[in-house]
């Protein structure tokens, strides 16, 4: 039998398939940006106009924002701290899947380079979520050397990263604080199928957020913008993914559609971003669906959404596999939000949970939102 431990082959086709992606993703940034890269922190090379004499006029024309250091320095912090998120990802998933993490060739950059507590195999019973995991892990290792190669020697090193399913990891932290285990119990994502969706839960809805967010922040360098978005759109089909697997699943077992609420609402807690500013604490009615545009159930306010399904105004079942806003629209995270909820705290502090001595780079500080 093949050693669910450690599986050598199975972790070369991860690679492999990484390998490719990753060659995709070069090309794309060459033509989008003309193959901007970052050398020795702030050597980059500034968004200019195009060649063309007779440009397609744009309805609402806009000046083009001038670059200057500090601005093009703050794009480089936005794609470091993004590249950490990918490392954290791309660990799980790895790990979750062939049993080994990145190479170490992946590891390495400015700041202090941390080590992997946690991570090992899932025993997987259904392939069809093997096969979500295997395929999940080949886009994060490629996330990662794709931000490592847009970033050249600017790339901040790996920091120590918690994936530990044991009773003083911070799966364990985090499941308890949605509520899942009581006091010195232990969630270990590694367990089972079951574990491993709710695992990634936690981690896929951030992630879109996240690169919502900094999209809008990345605008002085050419090509940087696609990047983000491209990005942005891969984690929201592994969201997608990972929410419709955890629907699905949950016709049988609801406790999975209950879980991924409750991991929800924990999020809310941490980010501070669960419901609009009153001018009391005590708890406000949820709308009405003619109030909203939403289906009854789902509270506007309530903007990072688990996946129960609830009912339309005309009553019919209306399942929530899209955490969006009553014009179809995601929502944003700040950095200091997604800290929040990669520290598992909602003070201001810069270590915890998942990152146990920080991050590296200069955007380091979680948001205070209690």
């Amino acid at each position: 039998m093949t050693d669910l431990m450690t599986d050598p082959e199975l972790a070369q086709t991860i690679l492999s398939a990484a390998a490719d992606r990753r060659a995709e993703r070069r090309r794309f940034i060459k033509l989008a940006s003309g193959g901007v890269a970052v050398a020795g922190g702030l050597s980059l090379l500034a968004a200019c106009g195009g060649g063309d004499s007779n440009p397609a006029p744009s309805p609402t024309p806009t000046p083009t924002p001038t670059p200057s250091a500090s601005s093009i320095a703050a794009e480089v912090d936005v794609l470091n701290f993004a590249l950490q998120l990918e490392y954290l990802e791309a660990q799980f998933y790895a790990y979750a899947a062939t049993g080994a993490g990145l190479p170490a060739n992946l590891l390495t950059g400015t700041g202090t380079q941390g080590a992997v507590t946690g991570g090992r195999r899932v025993a997987f019973t259904d392939p069809i979520v093997a096969a979500y995991a295997r395929e999940i892990a080949a886009d994060e290792v490629a996330h990662v050397t794709f931000l490592r190669s847009v970033l050249g020697s600017a790339a901040v090193a790996m920091p120590a990263i918690n994936i530990d399913g044991s009773a003083t990891g911070a799966f364990s932290t985090a499941a308890r604080a949605a509520g899942l285990i009581a006091a010195g119990g232990s969630f270990d994502p590694y367990a089972n199928d079951e574990n491993f969706l709710l695992g990634a839960f936690i981690f896929e809805d951030v992630g879109v957020t996240a690169y919502k967010g900094a999209s809008a922040t990345l605008i002085y360098t050419a090509g940087y913008q696609e990047v983000t978005a491209g990005l942005l759109a891969a984690e929201a089909y592994h969201a997608g993914l990972i929410r419709t697997t955890l629907y699905q699943k949950g016709l049988a077992t609801p406790s999975l559609r209950s879980g991924a609420d409750a991991i929800s609402n924990a999020r809310d807690v941490l980010d501070g971003v669960q419901a609009t500013s009153t001018a009391t604490p005590t708890p406000t009615p949820t709308p009405t669906a003619t109030e909203t545009g939403l289906p009854s159930g789902v509270d506007s306010r309530d903007l990072d959404q688990g996946i129960s399904p609830a009912t339309n105004a005309s009553g019919q079942l209306v399942s929530n596999v899209v955490p969006a806003d009553a014009n179809g629209i995601a929502f944003s995270r700040t950095v200091g939000q997604v800290l929040n909820i990669a520290f598992l705290n909602n003070d201001a502090v810069k270590v915890g949970g998942f990152f146990p001595s920080g991050v590296n780079g200069n955007l380091t500080t979680s948001a205070k939102s209690n």
